[in-house]
C-alpha cells in the first residue's frame, strides 16, 4: 500500500476551517459490528479498525470545543453576566428586559456548542463514512485506508486526553483525532492502549 503524501492525506481526513480549527477525527462504534473487526494484537502493539457513530462523534466534538480556554472563557463571562442580571432583576434594580437579552445570549451559546457547531462539522466531513485502520505501537502510529497509509511517529503529538469514549490524540491545541475506545477488544486492550499513550505523549 502506498503512502499518502500530505495533499493525498488533506483530502482524506477532512478539515473545517472555520474558526480556525482544523480536525482529524477517527472514532468506531462497535455497537452492531462483526467480531471479525475488534481489535487484534500486533507484535509491540495493536490494531483497530472502526467506522463512525454520529452520536458520539457529535459527543467527542462537545469535548474539545468545551475544552478550549477561548470557550470556557466567554461561557463563564456569559454565566456571570445572567446571573449578575438575576441577581439585579430579583432587587428591581433593571427592568426584565436585559434580564432576558442575556438568558438568551447564555441560551444560544450554550446550544452553539452543544448543538450547532459540532452538527456543522459533521456535516462537511465526508470522512464519516469510510472506514479506517490504526496500529499502534512503541514507534507510533500507523492510520490505513482503501486509498493508502499515513504514519505517525509519537513526537508529533502535542498532547492527549481521554474521555468517556475515546482518546483525544492533539497535534496541537486546534488540530487532532480522536481514538474510539470501544473499537478495542475489552478492557485489557483499553489499558494498554492508555499505558502506551501516557508513556509516549506527555500532556
Amino acid at each position: 500500500m502506498m503512502a499518502l503524501r500530505a495533499t493525498d492525506l488533506w483530502s482524506v481526513l477532512s478539515a473545517d476551517r472555520s474558526r480556525g480549527y482544523t480536525f482529524f477525527l477517527y472514532f468506531y462504534h462497535l455497537m452492531g459490528r462483526r467480531r471479525s473487526e475488534r481489535s487484534q494484537s500486533t507484535h509491540g502493539g495493536m490494531t483497530i479498525q472502526f467506522g463512525y457513530n454520529k452520536k458520539q462523534v457529535l459527543d467527542g466534538l462537545r469535548g474539545h470545543f468545551f475544552g478550549q480556554p477561548e470557550i470556557r472563557i466567554i461561557v463563564i463571562i456569559i454565566n456571570l453576566f445572567a446571573l449578575a442580571s438575576a441577581i439585579l432583576l430579583a432587587l428591581k434594580k433593571i427592568q426584565v428586559l436585559p434580564f432576558l437579552l442575556f438568558s438568551f445570549l447564555w441560551f444560544f451559546l450554550w446550544l452553539s456548542i452543544r448543538r450547532f457547531l459540532p452538527l456543522s462539522i459533521y456535516k462537511r466531513n465526508t470522512t464519516f463514512q469510510d472506514h479506517f485502520v490504526l496500529s499502534l505501537d512503541d514507534t507510533g502510529i500507523i492510520l490505513e485506508t482503501k486509498k493508502g497509509s499515513q504514519q505517525w511517529n509519537w513526537e508529533t503529538f502535542s498532547a492527549f486526553k481521554e474521555t468517556a469514549y475515546f482518546f483525544h490524540l492533539y497535534f496541537s491545541s486546534r488540530s487532532f483525532f480522536l481514538i474510539p475506545k470501544d473499537s478495542f477488544k475489552d478492557l485489557l486492550e483499553i489499558q494498554a492502549a492508555r499505558k502506551l499513550l501516557k508513556s509516549h505523549i506527555k500532556k
